[in-house]
């Protein structure tokens, strides 16, 4: 199992494209993605080199010089992984305090209050 590592603010916008880019993309694809201004193509190539590293992608060759870039793990994947840290980080690893940090911190509507009763009383 691979160790942990959190994104950069930058990282992660490459990777939210990248899973919304079924299958994955080359450079361009994902440049084409970002807001105006756009970053330049070394910049995005630089942060998939460091996600590469990081094991969050993996490529494949297309053709000369092109390569495909796709997410080795899901969203779902990372945000247990973010969530179960801060829980440990920052709750002692109880689900419970960082619930109701949430609850009593977050301005919840009376709608997401509910909807969270209904969830713990299905489990």
């Amino acid at each position: 199992m691979r160790k942990f590592q959190t994104l950069t603010k930058a990282e992660m916008q490459v990777m939210n494209i990248l899973w919304e880019l079924d299958g994955g993309g080359c450079i361009h694809d994902i440049i084409e993605r970002y807001d105006e201004p756009k970053p330049a193509y070394s910049t995005v190539a630089t942060f998939l080199k460091i996600l590469y590293n990081k094991e969050f992608v993996g490529h494949r060759k297309l053709k000369g010089k092109t390569f495909t870039y796709f997410p080795l793990i899901t969203r779902a994947e990372y945000t247990r992984m973010v969530m179960k840290d801060v829980k440990e980080s920052f709750f002692g690893g109880s689900g419970t305090s960082m619930i109701k940090f949430f609850v009593d911190r977050e301005e919840l509507s009376r709608e997401e209050i509910d909807e969270l009763i209904e969830l713990i009383n299905s489990k």
